[in-house]
Protein backbone atom coordinates (compact mmCIF):
# COMPACT_ATOMS: atom_id res chain seq x y z
CA UNK A 1 0.00 0.00 0.00
CA UNK A 2 1.40 3.32 -0.89
CA UNK A 3 0.87 7.00 0.70
CA UNK A 4 -1.22 8.99 -1.56
CA UNK A 5 1.42 11.72 -0.19
CA UNK A 6 4.18 12.80 2.58
CA UNK A 7 0.86 15.13 4.23
CA UNK A 8 -1.08 11.93 4.15
CA UNK A 9 1.60 9.56 5.26
CA UNK A 10 1.99 12.46 8.42
CA UNK A 11 -1.51 12.22 9.30
CA UNK A 12 -1.67 8.29 9.81
CA UNK A 13 1.58 8.89 12.01
CA UNK A 14 0.16 11.76 14.16
CA UNK A 15 -3.04 9.07 14.73
CA UNK A 16 -0.43 6.65 16.32
CA UNK A 17 1.59 9.47 18.30
CA UNK A 18 -1.99 10.91 19.63
CA UNK A 19 -2.98 7.33 21.27
CA UNK A 20 0.42 7.47 22.79
CA UNK A 21 0.21 11.49 24.15
CA UNK A 22 -3.53 10.49 24.96
CA UNK A 23 -2.08 7.47 27.66
CA UNK A 24 0.58 9.61 29.21
CA UNK A 25 3.95 7.98 27.10
CA UNK A 26 4.14 11.64 25.19
CA UNK A 27 4.26 14.69 27.53
CA UNK A 28 5.60 18.35 26.15
CA UNK A 29 5.73 16.96 22.73
CA UNK A 30 8.19 18.70 20.14
CA UNK A 31 8.37 17.73 16.17
CA UNK A 32 11.92 17.92 15.01
CA UNK A 33 11.64 17.57 11.01
CA UNK A 34 14.47 16.45 9.03
CA UNK A 35 13.94 18.56 5.55
CA UNK A 36 13.62 18.99 3.26
CA UNK A 37 11.15 15.77 2.57
CA UNK A 38 9.92 15.23 5.94
CA UNK A 39 8.90 18.16 6.97
CA UNK A 40 5.35 18.06 5.23
CA UNK A 41 5.50 14.58 7.17
CA UNK A 42 6.41 16.50 10.25
CA UNK A 43 3.98 19.33 9.54
CA UNK A 44 1.05 17.21 9.78
CA UNK A 45 1.48 15.55 12.83
CA UNK A 46 2.70 18.62 14.79
CA UNK A 47 -0.70 20.22 12.69
CA UNK A 48 -2.81 17.24 14.48
CA UNK A 49 -1.29 17.49 17.84
CA UNK A 50 -1.19 20.93 18.06
CA UNK A 51 2.11 21.01 18.90
CA UNK A 52 5.66 22.74 17.94
CA UNK A 53 7.43 21.90 14.95
CA UNK A 54 10.88 22.73 13.96
CA UNK A 55 13.61 21.41 11.78
CA UNK A 56 16.51 19.12 12.30
CA UNK A 57 19.00 19.62 9.22
CA UNK A 58 21.28 16.70 8.51
CA UNK A 59 23.53 16.24 5.66
CA UNK A 60 24.53 13.15 3.95
CA UNK A 61 28.07 12.27 3.46
CA UNK A 62 29.42 11.28 0.23
CA UNK A 63 31.69 8.76 -1.02
CA UNK A 64 34.76 10.38 -2.97
CA UNK A 65 33.74 10.43 -6.66
CA UNK A 66 30.14 9.16 -5.93
CA UNK A 67 28.45 12.00 -3.78
CA UNK A 68 24.90 10.49 -4.38
CA UNK A 69 26.25 7.32 -2.00
CA UNK A 70 25.84 7.98 0.91
CA UNK A 71 28.47 6.74 3.87
CA UNK A 72 27.67 8.88 7.15
CA UNK A 73 26.09 12.08 8.09
CA UNK A 74 26.40 15.00 10.18
CA UNK A 75 24.17 16.56 12.11
CA UNK A 76 25.31 20.46 14.06
CA UNK A 77 28.44 20.58 14.75
CA UNK A 78 28.33 17.22 16.13
CA UNK A 79 31.11 14.56 15.11
CA UNK A 80 30.46 12.27 11.85
CA UNK A 81 28.91 9.72 11.74
CA UNK A 82 30.09 7.38 8.80
CA UNK A 83 28.42 3.77 8.02
CA UNK A 84 31.41 1.12 9.41
CA UNK A 85 30.23 -1.47 7.03
CA UNK A 86 30.25 0.51 4.22
CA UNK A 87 33.73 2.10 5.13
CA UNK A 88 35.67 -0.69 5.16
CA UNK A 89 33.86 -2.45 1.77
CA UNK A 90 34.80 0.39 0.04
CA UNK A 91 38.38 0.42 1.61
CA UNK A 92 37.85 3.91 2.90
CA UNK A 93 39.04 5.51 6.36
CA UNK A 94 37.75 8.69 8.03
CA UNK A 95 40.77 10.30 7.41
CA UNK A 96 40.03 10.67 3.23
CA UNK A 97 37.42 12.01 4.01
CA UNK A 98 37.83 15.20 5.04
CA UNK A 99 36.40 17.14 2.26
CA UNK A 100 33.72 15.53 1.96
CA UNK A 101 32.54 16.08 5.71
CA UNK A 102 33.60 20.31 5.29
CA UNK A 103 32.04 20.18 2.16
CA UNK A 104 28.64 18.61 4.22
CA UNK A 105 29.05 20.76 6.93
CA UNK A 106 29.25 24.06 4.91
CA UNK A 107 25.86 23.35 3.17
CA UNK A 108 24.43 22.10 7.09
CA UNK A 109 25.11 25.81 8.00
CA UNK A 110 24.04 27.58 4.74
CA UNK A 111 20.63 25.37 5.13
CA UNK A 112 20.17 26.07 8.92
CA UNK A 113 20.37 29.74 7.91
CA UNK A 114 17.92 29.67 5.29
CA UNK A 115 15.08 28.11 7.26
CA UNK A 116 15.82 29.54 11.15
CA UNK A 117 17.01 33.10 9.79
CA UNK A 118 18.94 33.50 13.12
CA UNK A 119 16.04 31.64 15.15
CA UNK A 120 17.95 29.87 17.87
CA UNK A 121 17.60 26.04 17.34
CA UNK A 122 14.76 24.74 20.12
CA UNK A 123 15.55 23.77 23.65
CA UNK A 124 14.89 20.17 23.71
CA UNK A 125 15.71 19.41 27.50
CA UNK A 126 12.39 18.07 29.16
CA UNK A 127 10.77 17.38 25.94
CA UNK A 128 9.56 14.57 24.38
CA UNK A 129 11.02 15.07 20.99
CA UNK A 130 9.37 13.04 17.86
CA UNK A 131 12.60 13.08 15.47
CA UNK A 132 10.65 12.52 11.44
CA UNK A 133 11.42 12.11 8.41
CA UNK A 134 9.81 10.96 4.66
CA UNK A 135 11.30 7.37 5.21
CA UNK A 136 14.91 5.60 5.21
CA UNK A 137 17.14 3.14 4.25
CA UNK A 138 20.38 2.55 5.43
CA UNK A 139 19.37 4.99 8.39
CA UNK A 140 22.54 6.94 9.14
CA UNK A 141 21.00 10.11 8.71
CA UNK A 142 18.24 9.19 11.11
CA UNK A 143 21.16 8.39 13.59
CA UNK A 144 23.08 11.21 13.05
CA UNK A 145 19.65 12.99 13.92
CA UNK A 146 18.76 11.33 17.17
CA UNK A 147 22.45 11.67 18.69
CA UNK A 148 22.17 14.90 18.11
CA UNK A 149 18.93 15.07 19.72
CA UNK A 150 19.94 13.14 22.78
CA UNK A 151 22.84 15.33 23.81
CA UNK A 152 19.71 18.04 24.24
CA UNK A 153 18.72 15.82 27.13
CA UNK A 154 14.82 15.16 26.23
CA UNK A 155 12.99 13.84 27.88
CA UNK A 156 11.80 10.75 25.55
CA UNK A 157 13.02 10.25 21.86
CA UNK A 158 10.99 9.08 19.34
CA UNK A 159 11.78 8.33 15.80
CA UNK A 160 8.68 8.38 13.75
CA UNK A 161 8.80 7.57 9.48
CA UNK A 162 6.25 6.29 7.60
CA UNK A 163 8.13 3.27 5.99
CA UNK A 164 11.85 1.74 6.59
CA UNK A 165 13.25 -1.41 6.33
CA UNK A 166 12.79 -3.18 9.70
CA UNK A 167 16.51 -4.14 10.09
CA UNK A 168 17.02 -0.33 9.84
CA UNK A 169 14.46 0.02 12.35
CA UNK A 170 15.96 -2.62 14.64
CA UNK A 171 19.18 -1.34 14.47
CA UNK A 172 17.69 2.69 15.53
CA UNK A 173 16.51 1.05 18.23
CA UNK A 174 20.05 1.91 19.73
CA UNK A 175 19.65 5.56 19.32
CA UNK A 176 15.98 6.27 20.15
CA UNK A 177 13.16 5.22 22.91
CA UNK A 178 10.92 4.46 20.61
CA UNK A 179 10.48 3.55 16.76
CA UNK A 180 7.63 3.81 14.85
CA UNK A 181 7.41 2.80 11.34
CA UNK A 182 4.02 2.40 9.64
CA UNK A 183 5.42 0.20 6.57
CA UNK A 184 8.46 -2.51 6.99
CA UNK A 185 8.85 -3.48 3.77
CA UNK A 186 12.10 -6.29 3.45
CA UNK A 187 13.18 -5.05 0.28
CA UNK A 188 13.23 -1.09 -0.15
CA UNK A 189 14.63 -0.37 -3.31
CA UNK A 190 13.61 3.61 -2.84
CA UNK A 191 11.37 5.63 -0.42
CA UNK A 192 9.73 7.48 -3.79
CA UNK A 193 8.22 4.14 -4.75
CA UNK A 194 5.99 4.05 -1.34
CA UNK A 195 4.43 7.38 -2.32
CA UNK A 196 1.90 8.19 -5.27
CA UNK A 197 3.41 12.14 -4.76
CA UNK A 198 7.08 11.97 -4.24
CA UNK A 199 7.76 15.71 -5.65
CA UNK A 200 10.92 17.29 -4.98
CA UNK A 201 10.53 19.79 -1.81
CA UNK A 202 11.40 22.74 -2.15
CA UNK A 203 13.43 25.24 0.61
CA UNK A 204 9.75 27.50 0.01
CA UNK A 205 7.91 24.42 1.12
CA UNK A 206 9.92 24.04 4.16
CA UNK A 207 10.18 28.19 5.08
CA UNK A 208 6.07 27.94 4.33
CA UNK A 209 5.65 25.13 7.07
CA UNK A 210 7.90 26.81 9.90
CA UNK A 211 6.14 29.92 9.33
CA UNK A 212 2.27 28.21 9.91
CA UNK A 213 4.00 27.01 13.31
CA UNK A 214 5.97 30.08 14.16
CA UNK A 215 3.99 32.60 12.88
CA UNK A 216 6.06 35.89 14.60
CA UNK A 217 9.36 34.34 13.08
Amino acid sequence: MRFPSREEAGQELAVRLLEWASSGDLANVTVLALPRGGVPVGAEIARVMAVPLDVLVVRKIGVPGSPEVGIGAIAGDDPPVFDRTGLRALDLSEDELGAEVAQARAELHRREHVYRGGRPAPDVRGHSVVVVDDGLATGITARAALRHVRRGGPLRLTLAVPVCPPRTAAALRDEADDVVALHQPEQLRSVGEWYSDFHPVSDQEVLDALRERHPAG
